[in-house]
């Protein structure tokens, strides 16, 4: 009996299979962000242990990956090292948007709400719309289920406060 295309073994079915799996598009300044999302994910995780994040030590790691020379490492330090410096101030802007308190965000999602909320707050060449699109992508890629749902509420009440001007312009 010959082998079916069915198999999964044969080398047919495996090519069906990776071409049903979604394609990103990985653009030096989706990297920078996806990058930004590990360091900080790090970062709150060594935190949620009880330590201090050693960001030196975490940005040396994250470049050590072949693929980080592709990013846009200007965008990935000035978001990375935006975010940890500004940690405090971007959480006190998040929580009252939130319907939990921080701590039992995923890091994941929290990690791709103080992104967002970098950029909504702190980088105003980075229109609303894609600092949050940015950060939704962030949170479907690396997040639960639907976190990515949350991360989209809670930025967009989030620029009808920072970005107030430009969200009614639109």
């Amino acid at each position: 009996m010959p082998n079916s295309s069915l198999n999964s073994s044969s080398p047919a079915a495996t090519k069906e299979a990776k071409s049903a799996a979604p394609k990103r598009s990985l653009t030096p300044r989706r990297r920078a962000r996806e990058y930004a999302l590990q360091g900080v994910y790090q970062s709150l995780v060594v935190r949620r242990a009880g330590s201090l994040p050693n960001s030196a030590a975490i940005a040396k790691q994250l470049a050590e990956d072949p693929a980080f020379r592709r990013c846009q490492q200007d965008l990935f330090q000035g978001i990375f090292e935006g975010v940890l410096e500004r940690t405090d101030e971007l959480e006190a802007l998040i929580t009252p948007a939130l319907d939990r308190p921080i701590n039992e965000l995923s890091p994941v999602e929290h990690a791709a709400l103080l992104i967002g909320t970098y950029e909504l707050a702190a980088d105003l060449s980075v229109p609303y719309k894609v600092a949050i699109n940015e950060a939704v992508e962030l949170a479907k890629t690396f997040g639960g289920t639907d976190g990515h749902k949350y991360v989209n509420g809670v930025l967009d009440l989030l620029a009808q406060t920072l970005r107030s001007a430009e969200t009614k312009a639109s």
